[in-house]
């Protein structure tokens, strides 16, 4: 690619010393291997809506049954367009592998730009983590389950989904690591899973039951669904959590931005597909899936790791097809995994260049034979180890860790979009997605609607409420932030310079 064409895709923003610096502040240093297709499969991929909607269902099913599941992603594909419109302008005017940490750095100006930054950063990191543990505990359930099928009097034990977890943990790290070259092909391949898969899925469910539930049980009983001992309102608002674990990654691609050819053109794209198909997927799903259910009692007591795999056997009637349906959803989150763990190295990995983390010189090398920034890469696994251990004592602690996901990303977008408001957002340059003058009133709506929800979401799951069903989400993200406010004492406020994107999007401008 010669300089001029990188210049106005974006890959280029400036050059020192001869060397072409992109938008991060740094030199290129990973393959520009994803194009088009290939970040949309990844986008999709690491946000599989309709396998997080089945692996969570019968916990969002306590929020007013099938109606508030469905009605609930509504309002949570709702809430989070209005984020990912944000997300993407910001992305199509800083293509940064930083993401919301370089946002955040940029909106903010240079007086708050450097520790706004540097928290955005590190919760937006800490989120991305959980995510990746999360998931793999799903996986691991589902790997287990599928044992279990043919196993019936096997008696789950949480040692066993650990070990299962282990191996794919490491799986997934050897993949990233030494396989990232073949990723963009997986990704592709992936993209046909979520969509065809899903497809199938969906035709399965809806054909194969010898009868199905009533029009009442999926749309309607709100009330009588509600589990939670909240009011109606108070239930339904707190049950779009589960919406949008399903929906709420809208960052994840903009972490690979120095991974494309196009970064200011297709990274909205990618974050538009995601939205848009992962809604379609979930919601056609659930609809699916509530209508095959039989006996909801036998799904919520189910004695497996998956409960998912007690509504496939009822619509199926067989080992053989709930075996089936159940590939679909490992396959397809094993891939999902690959691209998590990617967006998890790739922020600790920007933090590091900028010397915000510690041991910056190590966790900021990369190996450019395999494009990859494998210390980073390895922490995170090695972190992601040792969370899975968590079950073993307590589940409902790996839960909350799983579930604030969706805080800590979302105080991350915050913390990136308030700022580009309350200065007028006069200092990110347009890039090509741009919102005009309606970017000030899509940004107003995304920051209120964040606070609203996040309140909502640090709710008590249900009343009473005890020291075992409490919601430690607000706990966790004052933990986060206690955490890096000390990192901060004892380093940033003198060794961290601030990212060097600031040099050129705002020095530039004084």
């Amino acid at each position: 690619m010669d300089e001029e064409f990188a210049r106005r895709r974006g890959t280029i923003v400036s050059i020192e010393d001869g060397v072409a610096i992109n938008a991060s502040g740094h030199k290129d240093q990973l393959k520009r291997q994803y194009g088009l297709l290939g970040i949309c499969g990844l986008a999709l991929n690491i946000d599989n809506a309709w396998i997080a909607l089945g692996g969570s269902v019968t916990i969002a099913i306590a929020n007013g049954g099938p109606a508030g599941v469905l009605y609930e992603l509504i309002v949570a594909c709702s809430y989070y367009a209005v984020i990912a419109a944000c997300i993407a302008e910001l992305a199509s005017a800083i293509p940064s592998a930083g993401g919301v940490y370089h946002f955040a750095s940029i909106t903010a100006g240079v007086k708050y730009g450097r520790v706004l930054g540097f928290f955005t950063g590190s919760i937006n990191f800490f989120g991305w983590l959980f995510d990746f543990a999360s998931i793999t505990q799903i996986a691991s359930n589902v790997a287990v389950q599928l044992y279990a099928i043919f196993h019936p009097d096997l008696v789950i034990e949480p040692w066993h989904v650990y070990v299962a977890y282990l191996l794919i943990t490491w799986s997934i790290a050897s993949i990233c690591i030494f396989a990232n070259r073949a990723s963009p092909t997986l990704q592709h391949a992936g993209l046909v899973l979520v969509v065809v898969g899903g497809l199938v899925t969906i035709i399965v469910l809806a054909a194969t039951p010898n009868q199905h539930a009533s029009n009442s049980f999926v749309w309607g009983g709100f009330t009588a669904n509600n589990l939670t001992g909240w009011s109606d309102g108070v239930a339904f608002l707190t049950g779009v959590l589960n919406g949008a674990f399903t929906i709420g990654t809208v960052d994840a691609i903009t972490h690979l931005a120095e991974e494309l050819p196009n970064p200011k053109v297709d990274l909205p794209k990618g974050v538009a597909a995601q939205i848009i198909l992962g809604f379609l997927t979930s919601f056609l799903f659930g609809i699916a899936l509530f209508y095959s259910i039989s006996d909801l009692d036998a799904v919520l007591n189910s004695n497996g790791s998956f409960p998912l795999a007690a509504i496939y056997s009822q619509a199926t009637g067989t080992k053989g097809g709930a075996l089936c349906l159940l590939l679909i959803v490992l396959f397809s989150l094993l891939i999902c995994l690959v691209g998590t763990l990617l967006t998890c190295g790739r922020i600790w990995w920007s933090l590091a260049r900028d010397n915000a983390t510690p041991f910056p010189k190590f966790f900021a090398s990369v190996h450019e034979g395999f494009s990859c920034p494998i210390p980073a890469t390895l922490l995170c696994a090695i972190i992601s180890t040792g969370l899975g251990a968590i079950p073993l004592g307590s589940t409902t602690a790996f839960t909350d860790l799983a579930g604030s996901f969706i805080i800590l990303t979302s105080v991350s977008y915050l913390l990136a979009i308030l700022p580009n408001i309350l200065t007028g957002r006069k200092n990110v340059p347009p890039g090509p997605f741009h919102m005009g003058k309606a970017g000030m009133v899509v940004n107003i709506a995304a920051v209120l609607l964040i606070i609203f929800f996040d309140t909502f979401f640090c709710f008590p799951f249900g009343l009473p409420t005890s020291s075992a069903t409490m919601n430690y989400n607000s706990v966790i993200l004052a933990g986060v932030v206690t955490l890096t406010a000390i990192w901060w004492f004892i380093h940033g406020a003198r060794k961290y310079p601030g990212p060097k994107l600031a040099n050129i999007f705002l020095e530039a401008k004084t």
